[in-house]
């Protein structure tokens, strides 16, 4: 058959197979990132107007593009609704984005590790994928600066508070460092935040987008983390050079967003109840992040290393004793339990052994002891 040159590059995503394998009846799973089912918050519907079903603007709802806005101002963005494009869910964002910049050979540049998804799509779309090394505390500034001089990438993509999958957060001198690089060498900055609102320790800092005075940019987030998965209602903000193009994009992608979600969505946003879940929900993730931190210090101290997250949802453990992951999932999935191995994290894998994500948000507690006890003893066993 006929097919692109461009699906010669298609990947089959390795976190929706072991997902799938995951569904299996026993299984305890710590591979995707999946909200609490307990903590998804229920919704009513009585008061959507009729209309709502009808077809709606490309842009999204205008009262949401209004609430997001000033969200979003409220973080330091300059900003206006006319700027905000409503997405179905926030890796569309990146998808209109690869469509907007990529041809095959185009440099990007990334964390290593970064988000699986967003690999996944720059990848199909030609690009070479630029590790960036980071620190505790963000990125390597020299590596950085190097990588920007001498490749002069289309964009950056960064995901800075809570990272997916390392659940790093960039510290606040390090943001101001980043920017003044992009701002320096010109370089389109994609900041993905998903997790923002799951913070479990206080300590907070604002997006780099805010900080940024010259360079194009794009800014995203999404309801999936903290409200309804099943809404797939995200959005992105963009710089005004680059928004009417994305716009365009959209419209020859899907027309525009499912406006029910939309509705859904607007009712929680900037509401009591809304305030009164979230802080619900950072309670219950952060129990669940300690438990999961006491039963890893019980199983896995021996194992790896391991820094305790600050938000978000994943664990990100570096095995003393280097082996490629992936070979694990066999013996694990044979145990009842999944996990996702940390080499399809990075543009080039078999150059990084030995890391696994994990999931803490989604394992019952009464299942969490054991689950990792199985695990454990895979790797302890792994030869």
């Amino acid at each position: 058959m006929a097919f692109s040159e461009r699906v010669t590059r298609l990947k089959s995503s390795l976190i929706r197979e072991i997902l799938a394998a995951a569904q299996r009846p026993g299984v305890m799973s710590f591979a995707g990132g999946l909200p609490a089912e307990s903590m998804l918050p229920k919704v009513t519907w009585e008061q959507m107007p009729v209309g709502i079903g009808q077809y709606g603007m490309s842009e999204g709802e205008p009262a949401l593009r209004e609430a997001l806005a000033a969200e979003a101002r409220a973080l330091g963005i300059d900003c206006h609704a006319s700027q905000v494009l409503v997405l179905s869910g926030s890796q569309q964002a990146l998808d209109l984005a690869a469509k907007l910049y990529l041809d095959t050979g185009t440099p990007v540049l990334l964390e290593a590790p970064t988000y699986l998804a967003a690999l996944q799509n720059f990848q199909l779309f030609g690009a070479d994928c630029l590790a960036l090394p980071m620190q505790a505390d963000g990125p390597d500034l020299a590596a950085m600066r190097q990588r920007l001089e001498q490749q002069r990438p289309a964009f950056v993509y960064l995901i800075p508070t809570f990272q997916n999958p390392s659940g790093l957060r960039y510290g606040q001198a390090k943001r101001d460092a980043v920017a003044a690089l992009l701002d320096e060498f010109g370089v389109t900055l994609i900041e993905d935040e998903p997790y923002r609102e799951l913070s479990f320790d206080g300590a907070d800092a604002t997006p780099i987008t805010g900080r940024l005075r010259k360079a194009s940019w794009i800014y995203t987030g999404t309801a999936s983390k903290t409200l309804l998965p099943g809404l797939r209602v995200g959005y992105l903000i963009a710089s005004p050079d680059l928004f009417p193009y994305l716009l365009r994009l959209k419209q020859a992608a899907d027309l525009h967003t499912n406006r029910i979600g939309q509705w859904q969505l607007l009712q929680w946003l900037g509401s009591e109840k809304h305030q009164q879940h979230l802080a619900g929900l950072r309670d219950y993730y952060r129990s669940r992040r300690d438990a999961f931190q006491a039963a890893l210090q019980t199983h896995f101290a021996d194992l790896a290393d391991w820094q305790v997250p600050e938000g978000g949802l994943f664990f990100w453990l570096t095995l003393k004793r280097p082996l490629d992951t992936r070979t694990l999932l066999p013996a694990a999935l044979a145990v009842d339990v999944a996990f996702m191995p940390g080499e399809a994290f990075f543009p080039e894998p078999d150059q990084h052994l030995g890391y696994l994500r994990l999931n803490f948000s989604h394992v019952p507690p009464a299942l969490l002891e054991e689950g990792l006890r199985r695990l454990a003893q895979v790797v302890r066993e792994a030869k």
